[in-house]
This record gives structure tokens, sequence and C-alpha cells, in this order.
């Protein structure tokens, strides 16, 4: 009798069998990845698809090898992706005979650009099993080759950004707005850019892309919760322009000092929340928190899909085997109904509530609010009367095709907390574990940044991001005005692009006033200074704010490296959102820069953004879709 197993390759893939091993075994998947050097590739991540839905997912490990067992029989796409490589796909025929192992070959992005057409079309190859005597190949019946796996709707939503535009400093001299620590943006356009496609213009936000990344600011000293950086140099993009930079450094606090933590998860069961790039990864995540939890810190658990239930009461941290079960037990399966879970996470949270400690809810969901909220405005409510309360809410955001990009960053917003996008476990255990204490511990809140521009030295200015950030000239003083916060240990950087008086500013002019004249510089105006920068802040349990200020002056010079490094993320970002003020900036300007100021990258984020730089400008250089397929 003869044996065969078939593989269709997608894309730019090389493979072979590797020779069977006997330990192979019916119904398992294995395989060993590399480069087209023939070196293995670890950590890629590797998709397990049956009819268009993920069954299971993993990476592969340091020799490069992966294996999925105990599969069904049927037809099942193998997606592998890395970044800096094409992404790629093999269809693998499991039956009731063992599949021989696979060898598969990545290519690099740039490669893959390269690449015409007619070397990119499909194989379909027939391979022997070699412990078969006497077996031989045929033709084997065709497999029909799958498209993408795409969900069968795409309900993902994100808010339109209207991006900044540049100010004459003779009419507006001040620019006001809040500090942003999210990060989710950064995130959520490497899942894109990794699974292949360049992301929705409106799924990036410039501010969160520059602020994923730390930077070597100044520690904070004194009694104040953060220190403030000022640098200006050339901007990269537009030679005769300047680009300003602000960085706030939030006092780090050890593990020894963190507060005492309350924590509940506010999780959505229902059943959207089935793919293992859901709920299963939000329960990998919680498992890796629950290990750092002390004796006196608390964590419950709080359900929502048809109703609303208590999966765990709040339990202490030295009860991880209940803990831990409880995570087990969780279970996909429903409807969404977000308000009711919300009101009982927060009624968990304030009978356990620790003065001076943090208390928190934190909601991990692909976005579904649709089912039992009355209204958008009374849920935006319910949370701000909860923050005046002390208790601060985060948002978690998961999963493909389905993420409410704009709500869930609106509800982390009026909760003065952080809103993450969780592209895999690597990302989870970063928000919850290695940088929990920027994501829980709130050093200062309220925190909004005024900058007053010399009209002696800037003709005109542009606040690059920040767009949904931005504040009235008059809220910087109204402690009643709600703003970001800031984490211990976390960074904020903003930039501004500089026009020089004299230099032409774009868009339309502006009439002299009738019935006034324009204000007469001051004296400190011929000082040669270039802004002043304000920041007022509140104390985590505070409501009344205080003022921090600092002047900038002007230096010729080269770019230094934490604003070298912030131009090319900023860049990177103009770039992705096809930006009418990208000026002279290219992928290759960017990925410069960001490896030339890359400094000190013991995390490994800034060299995977150099890689991320490079795959997006091979998906730039493949797409021959109109702009409008990217709104």
């Amino acid at each position: 009798m003869r044996v065969f197993a078939t593989a269709v390759v997608l894309g730019l893939i090389g493979f072979s069998f590797v020779q069977s091993q006997p330990q192979s075994t019916t119904n398992v998947i294995e395989a060993v990845v590399a480069d087209s050097s023939g070196a293995p590739l670890p950590g890629v991540r590797v998709e397990l698809r049956r009819d268009g839905n993920l069954q299971a997912q993993t990476t592969t490990d340091r020799r490069g090898t992966f294996r999925f067992e105990k599969l069904p029989a049927g037809v099942y796409e193998v997606r592998l992706v890395l970044t800096g490589f094409a992404p790629v796909s093999t269809t693998v025929v499991v039956g009731d005979r063992p599949v021989p192992a696979l060898r598969l070959t990545m290519s690099s992005a740039r490669a893959a650009a390269a690449k015409s057409p007619a070397t990119r079309t499909a194989a379909a190859e027939l391979m022997t099993d070699a412990r078969i005597p006497h077996a031989t190949a045929q033709a084997a019946p065709a497999i029909p080759m799958p498209m993408p796996s795409l969900p069968p709707f795409n309900t993902e939503a994100y808010a339109h950004i209207s991006e900044n535009r540049f100010r004459r400093v003779g009419t507006e001299p001040v620019s006001t707005f809040s500090i942003d620590v999210d990060t989710a943006s950064y995130s959520n356009v490497r899942r894109f850019l990794n699974e292949g496609t360049l992301p929705p213009v409106d799924a990036v936000r410039t501010e969160e892309l520059i602020n994923y990344f730390r930077f070597g600011y100044t520690d904070a000293s004194g009694d104040a919760p953060f220190s403030v950086t000022t640098d200006v140099g050339p901007c990269p993009w537009n030679p005769r322009h300047r680009l300003a930079l602000i960085g706030l450094q939030a006092r780090r606090i050890s593990q020894e000092e963190t507060p005492t933590r309350n924590l509940v998860f506010l999780l959505d069961v229902s059943g959207s929340m089935t793919p293992a790039n859901k709920l299963p990864l939000v329960r990998t995540a919680m498992r890796m928190l629950a290990d750092t939890l002390r004796t006196s810190d608390r964590v419950a658990i709080v359900v929502y899909a048809g109703a609303s239930g208590l999966a765990l009461p709040s339990t202490t941290g030295d009860r991880k085997g209940e803990i831990q079960r409880a995570i087990a037990e969780l279970r996909p399966g429903g409807s969404t109904n977000g308000a009711a879970g919300i009101q009982l996470a927060y009624d968990v949270a304030m009978r356990h509530f620790v003065k001076g400690g943090i208390n928190r809810v934190i909601l991990a969901t692909d976005g579904d609010f649709n089912v039992g909220v009355t209204s958008e405005g009374e849920l935006v409510r319910l949370i701000e009367e909860q923050r005046e309360r002390g208790v601060f809410l985060s948002v978690l955001g998961v999963g493909t095709g389905n993420v409410k990009d704009s709500t869930m960053e609106k509800l982390a917003d009026k909760g003065n907390g952080n809103y993450a996008y969780l592209d895999s476990l690597h990302e989870a255990r970063r928000v919850l574990v290695a940088e929990a204490g920027s994501t829980l511990v709130t050093v200062a809140k309220d925190v909004k940044i005024q900058v007053e521009f010399n009209p002696k030295t800037v003709g005109a200015y542009r606040l690059v991001g920040y767009e949904n950030r931005l504040l009235n000239r008059e809220d910087f003083n109204d402690d009643k005005k709600d703003a970001g916060e800031i984490g211990s240990g976390h960074t904020v950087t903003a930039l501004y692009e500089l026009i020089p008086p004299g230099e032409p500013i774009e868009g339309a002019g502006v009439d002299p006033l009738k019935y006034q004249e324009p204000a007469r510089p001051t004296v400190a105006a011929q000082s040669g200074e270039l802004m002043a920068v304000k920041l007022r802040y509140k104390q985590p349990d505070g409501d009344r704010s205080q003022l921090l200020s600092v002047v900038v002056r002007d230096h010729s010079g080269e770019l230094t490296p934490n604003l070298g490094f912030a131009a090319a993320v900023a860049e990177f970002g103009m770039l992705l959102r096809r930006s009418e003020f990208k000026g002279q900036a290219t992928w290759d300007s960017a990925r410069t820069l960001a490896k030339r100021y890359r400094g000190e990258d013991p995390d490994g984020y800034r060299a995977e953004f150099v890689r991320l730089v490079e795959l997006a400008a091979a998906l730039d250089a493949q797409d021959a879709t109109s702009p409008q397929s990217r709104r």
C-alpha cells in the first residue's frame, strides 16, 4: 500500500522532510524552522489552524523546532510569523499514518519583497514514507490552496485621527496636552506587520509608538515624582526645521517598595473569546502574574458573558493553589454584558480597598460591549465615579477581527489607567510582570504639559501625535480637568517639530485683526530662549495640583541618542500613517536612525523595532492596493 503526506506551501517558504524518526507518531506535526542559510530560527510564532480557525499556537525553541500532538485527522494550516521575515504558511494532511517531520525555511522580508510574483507561486510536492518498502511517488490529489485565515467579518474599530497641524506662534503661542502612557498602538501595529499587512492608518498613534520605549532620562530626585528632560536638534525629515523633545522619567520603585495590590480581573468570557490568542492567552498571563503575588496582595476574578459572576472571591497571594485552579477553570461561552460585570468588579474592589495601596480593576476583552450596556455614557460615568473613589481601571485588549480599540482606549483614559494590547504571551508578560510597576503603580495623576513658544525663535510648531490628548489653554490650571497618569519607572516622550522665524509655514495665512493689535513681545523674548515648559500633576491620592517649570534654549549640534531614537520612531509612525507632514522621511532613514541611536537594548525591543521597520518597508513595497484599503 502506498502512503504519502502532502504539503502545500504558500508564499516564500522552502521545505523538505527531515528523515523520519522512530518516535514519530500518528496525529503529530513537528518541524524544524530555519532561515535561508540553514541556521535555526528560535522564537518563531507558530499558529495551527483548521478551517480558518486557530486551534493552537506555540513558538519554536532554541533549536528552531516545534511540535503539535494528538491532532484529529484533517487538513491543517501551519502559519509561521517572525519579525523581519515574510509570514508563510504550509498545509499538512493528518491521517491514520505518521506525518514525516518537516524542515521549513523562512525568507527575510527584504528578500520576499525582491521576489517577483512568478517566483512566489505555490508548490505541491509528494513525499514517500521511507519506512514503507517499495513506496513510490505518485501524483497527489490537488488540495485547494486556503485563503489567508481572516475572521468572516472584521469589526475592528479605530477612532479617526486628524493629525496636528502647524500652529503660528504669533496667533497661538501656547500648546497644552495631557500625557499618554498607553502602548496599545505599538503592539497592535506589530501584530498587523507580523501578520503580513500594513495597519489601518487610524490604528497608528505616533505618541504610543514612541512611549513604548524607555529612554535614558535623568532619574527623578527630591519630592517630585518625575524628572523633566528637554533636548533640541535638527529635524531628520525636514533639514530646515528643528525638533524639540520633552521627556519625563517617573520615580522608580523597587519590588519591596511596591504598595499592597488589590486587583480585580474582569474577564470577558463570551463566545468571541474562544480563540487561543484571546481568553487562553489571558489565562496564561494571569498564571504568571499569580506567581508574583505576595501574602499581602489580593486578587479576584469577575467574569461576564450572558450574566456576570464571581469566579474567584478576593483571595490573598499566599493561596496560589486556589488562584491557579480558578484561572484554569475559566471557559468561554455566552454573549457579552460588560456593564454588569464592571459594577460587580468595582464592588469587589471597594470591599477590599487598601488605603495607600494599588486598587485596580483590570479588564481583559476583545472589545465587545454590545449586549446589556444601556449606554456608553453611563458606562463612562460609572468609571469616572469609581476613579474618584480611588479604584482605577486598566484595559487589556486581545485578539483579532473584533478589537474595539477606540472604546477600550476611552475606558482606560476615563479610569485613570493604562490601555495595552496583548499580541503575544511575551507582551502579556511585559505588561503584567516585567513592567508591572509602570502598569499598576501610579506615582502621579492628572499630568498636563503646557508649552509657550518664543516668537523671536520659533515661527510655528507642530506637536507630533497626542491628537486625542489635546487640552484647552485654560484646562492647564483647572484641577477638575482629568489628564493622564504616569506609573513607576515609566518614561513619557513628546516631540515638537519647530519652524524657525522666516521659514515658510504650511497652511493658509491669517488675516490681520480689525479691533486689536498682535501682542508685543516681552523682554524675555530677547533672551534667546526657545520655549518655556510647565507641568502640573497631582499625587495619586491628592486633589490639588503642583507645578514644575523649565526653560529650553536651542543649541546647534547633532541629534542626541534620546532624540535620535525618538525621531526614528516618529518617522516610522508618519510613514505608516502616510502623513502629509512626513517631509523627506523614508523607511531607510527611520531604520538608519534607529540603528545609529539604538544604544543599550537589554530587552531587545529596539532591535525588534529595526526589524519592524524593515518588515513595514517590504510590505509597503509590495502593497499594490490603493490607499483607501487602509482606512
